[in-house]
């Protein structure tokens, strides 16, 4: 795949949370509800976290940095299939860019104590955005090959299945 104009993006800091390798991890914050972890915003982009802790949750955008490759079918962790990948949540991508929505525990300077994070420790951030539910939560109707399957997210825990073979 080549890219005619590439889009470049800079970490703006760090997830931080007890899952230092893939392997067992929750594969959605609803499998890591009661799992804290923090975000270590680069201190130059404090200023931006004025007002922030006046929301109960934060949805985060971040980068797969340990993946490099992917396929356009995959097993996905939630059921036994191929599936065409972007009717799946697996974490290797064209752009690898993952994003999970927490909990705001609380803001102390450019230290973000969040509750419900399913990410390996020191993944990099890409950007924060405050969950509303109002604008976030769609009524759904459909839900694919998930319907039978998406009450499991809670119980399954990541393996090797997406890890980069080289």
């Amino acid at each position: 795949m080549s890219h005619k104009d590439a889009i470049v993006f800079h970490p703006i800091g760090f997830i931080r949370s007890p899952f230092k390798t893939p392997e067992g991890m929750p594969i959605q914050p609803t499998g890591a509800k009661d799992v804290e972890g923090y975000i270590e915003l680069y201190g130059a982009l404090e200023e931006g976290l004025q007002d922030l802790e006046g929301f109960s949750h934060i949805i985060l955008l971040y980068q797969f940095h340990l993946n490099k490759d992917f396929e356009l079918k995959v097993k996905p962790f939630m059921d036994t299939e191929e599936r065409g990948l972007f009717s799946t949540r697996a974490p290797c991508r064209p752009n690898m860019i993952g994003m999970s929505t927490v909990e705001l525990l609380g803001v102390e300077g450019n230290i973000l104590r969040i509750k419900g994070v399913d990410v390996l420790d020191k993944t990099p951030l890409i950007d924060i955005k405050p969950y509303v539910a109002m604008f976030d939560a769609a009524p759904a109707s459909r839900f694919g090959w998930l319907e039978e399957n998406a009450q499991k997210s809670d119980l399954l825990k990541s393996d090797q299945r997406f890890v980069t073979k080289s």
